[in-house]
C-alpha cells in the first residue's frame, strides 16, 4: 500500500488537490485561447476523455478577455497561464479557478504582490511553476539550470508569498528530462507541505512522452509524491489524459478501469491475438470497475493467469476457454470467443458496481 505524503489541500474550482484527495489530471489546449469557439471546443473534448482541469495559455489581452466567455461554457475548472506579463494575472483572476505563474519571468516583486492580492480577493489557488529552462538569474547564476537551482527557487518564491500572508499555493518542478525532475520533487518533498503538481516539460510526441512521463511521475507516484498531475504530449490532446489515467492505474493509486494482461507474442501463440486484445480494449474503454481480465494466447501461461483474473480467455489451437476466477463457464470455437469473453465483463463489472453500492 502506497503511503501518500501528507500535503495541505487546497481546491480549483470543485477539485481537491493534496491531503488525501483522488489525484486529478490535468490538460492544456493549444489553440489561441481567444478563439473561444476552438478553445471550448477543445476543452469539451478533454472534459469527455477524463481531464479534471484545463490549463490555457494568456500571452496578451485578447485572450485575457477571452476567459470570461469561455468559463461560462465549459464544465472544469480552468486555470490561466501567465507568462512575463503580470496584468493579465490581474484581469484572468476575476475569472478562471487558478492562476499559474512562472516567477522567474514575471519580473520584480511589486507584480508578484499584485497577483497575490488579485488571488486573495477571489479566493483562488495560485501554481508556483517553475521550470529549469526559465530560473531566475540569481539561482541560475549560483546552480545552474540544476535540481537544486529548481528547489531553491521553489523556496525563495513560496516564502515569498507566505510572506505575503498567502498560502493556497501548488508547486511544480519541471524539467525536459526525468532525472532532474524527479531528483527536484524528491529534494522538495520534506521541506514544504503543499501540494505538487507533477509533470516532466517538453517531453516530446506520444511515445517519448510516455517513456519519459511513465518513469518519472510512476517513480514520483510510487514513493507517495505527487497530488495533481499532467502527462505533457506533442500531440493529440486525448493522449494526454489516457497516458495520465494509465501511470495512475497501473502505479496502483487509481483502482479505476480494467487491468488488461495479454501475453508477449511468441511462437506458441495458437491465436490473432493482436487482433483480440485490441478488440478487447477498444469495446471496454467505458468500463471504470477495477477488474483483472486476462488474454492469454497459449495453454502455457494462460491458466495460471486465469486463476487471478476476474475473466479470462485461455487460447488453445481453433478454440478456447473463458473463465471466471478460476472457473471454467465455456469451451468455444476461436471466432466465439471474444463475444462471449466481453458478455462476462460487462457482467463482471454490474456485480462489482452492485456490490461496491451495498458496501
Amino acid at each position: 500500500m502506497i503511503q501518500r505524503y501528507k500535503t495541505k489541500q487546497i481546491h480549483v474550482g470543485g477539485v481537491a488537490i493534496g491531503g488525501d484527495a483522488p489525484i486529478p489530471v490535468q490538460s492544456m489546449t493549444f489553440s489561441k485561447t481567444r478563439d473561444v469557439d476552438a478553445t471550448v471546443d477543445q476543452i469539451r473534448r478533454l472534459t469527455f476523455a477524463g481531464c479534471d482541469i484545463v490549463r490555457v495559455a494568456v500571452p496578451d489581452y485578447e485572450d485575457a478577455r477571452a476567459l470570461k466567455a469561455i468559463k461560462e461554457q465549459i464544465n472544469i475548472p480552468l486555470v490561466a497561464d501567465i507568462h512575463f506579463n503580470y496584468r493579465l494575472a490581474l484581469i484572468a483572476a476575476e475569472v478562471v479557478d487558478c492562476i499559474r505563474i512562472n516567477p522567474g519571468n514575471i519580473g520584480e516583486k511589486s507584480r508578484v504582490k499584485e497577483v497575490v492580492k488579485a488571488c486573495e480577493a477571489n479566493n483562488i489557488p495560485i501554481r508556483i511553476g517553475v521550470n529549469s529552462g526559465s530560473l531566475e538569474e540569481q539561482f541560475e547564476i549560483k546552480y545552474g539550470a540544476t535540481p537544486k537551482g529548481m528547489v531553491e527557487s521553489a523556496l525563495y518564491n513560496i516564502k515569498y508569498l507566505e510572506d505575503l500572508g498567502f498560502s493556497n499555493l501548488k508547486v511544480s518542478l519541471k524539467a525536459s528530462d526525468v532525472q532532474r525532475t524527479v531528483e527536484a520533487y524528491r529534494m522538495l518533498r520534506p521541506l514544504v507541505a503543499y501540494p505538487f503538481h507533477l509533470g516532466v516539460t517538453e517531453a516530446g510526441t506520444l511515445f517519448h512522452s510516455t517513456v519519459k512521463s511513465s518513469i518519472a511521475l510512476g517513480s514520483l507516484l510510487l514513493e507517495g509524491i505527487g497530488d495533481t498531475m499532467r502527462v505533457s504530449i506533442t500531440g493529440e490532446l486525448e493522449e494526454e489524459i489516457k497516458v495520465a489515467k494509465a501511470i495512475l492505474k497501473d502505479s496502483g493509486i487509481s483502482k479505476s478501469g480494467l487491468n488488461i494482461i495479454s501475453c508477449p507474442t511468441c511462437g506458441r501463440i495458437e491465436a490473432n491475438l493482436v487482433k483480440a486484445v485490441t478488440e478487447v480494449e477498444a469495446r471496454t474503454r467505458h468500463i471504470s470497475a477495477p477488474l483483472n481480465v486476462s488474454v492469454m494466447g497459449c495453454v502455457v501461461n494462460a491458466i495460471g493467469e486465469a486463476k487471478g483474473a476476474d475473466v479470462a480467455i485461455a487460447y488453445g489451437k481453433g478454440q478456447g476457454l473463458i473463465m471466471r476466477k478460476g472457473e471454467i463457464v465455456a469451451k468455444l470455437k476461436e471466432d466465439e470467443l471474444v463475444a462471449r469473453f466481453l458478455e462476462e465483463v460487462e457482467q463482471a463489472a454490474k456485480e462489482y458496481e452492485a456490490d461496491a453500492k451495498l458496501a
